[in-house]
């Protein structure tokens, strides 16, 4: 077994990982902070949303959403050769790259016009539907990339 193959479950286990924690991150939003959120007030409501905001933007974060990117990709193009495991991988790379695009696409640009001046009422009544579909799929994204990560993991040579 060549040095490139005893590499392959590390740099699975990362992505894996990365990938993992942002799935976590938007589950926890699907399941928890947005259904308590639903129950205040709108300025409660866009208060929070906007210290959320602002404080997910933190190097903690960003390791694990911006780093299961490349993390994946690598993992692809490592594993382009083994037959059993790169579909699984490349499925990965497809669903959290799509999950990534919508966070940039979609999520980003409700949370910068939340944070724009104006009526809560109205702020929230733009945002809320919106961003709280469009987290689910992101969320659901990343499960799928997450379980194609780990198949691939279980299924890939050992050294």
């Amino acid at each position: 077994m060549t040095s490139s193959q005893r590499f392959t479950p590390l740099l699975l286990g990362a992505a894996a990982v990365t990938v993992g924690l942002a799935a976590g991150t938007f589950y926890s939003f699907a399941c928890a902070v947005m259904p308590a959120l639903a129950r205040s007030d709108d300025r409660t409501y866009v208060e929070v949303m906007r210290n959320i905001n602002d404080v997910i933007q933190n190097p903690v974060f960003f390791a694990s959403f911006l780093g299961a990117v490349p993390l994946t990709a690598v993992a692809a193009w490592r594993v382009r050769r083994e037959v059993g495991v790169r579909g699984w991988v490349w499925a990965a790379f497809v669903a959290y790259a799509a999950a990534f695009v919508l966070t940039s696409a979609v999520n980003v640009p409700l949370n910068d016009a939340l944070a724009l001046p104006g009526d809560a009422g109205r702020l929230r009544a733009a945002f809320e539907g919106p961003w709280v579909a469009w987290n689910a799929v992101r969320a659901a994204l990343c499960t799928v990339s997450l379980g194609c990560l780990g198949w691939a993991l279980a299924r890939a040579p050992r050294p």
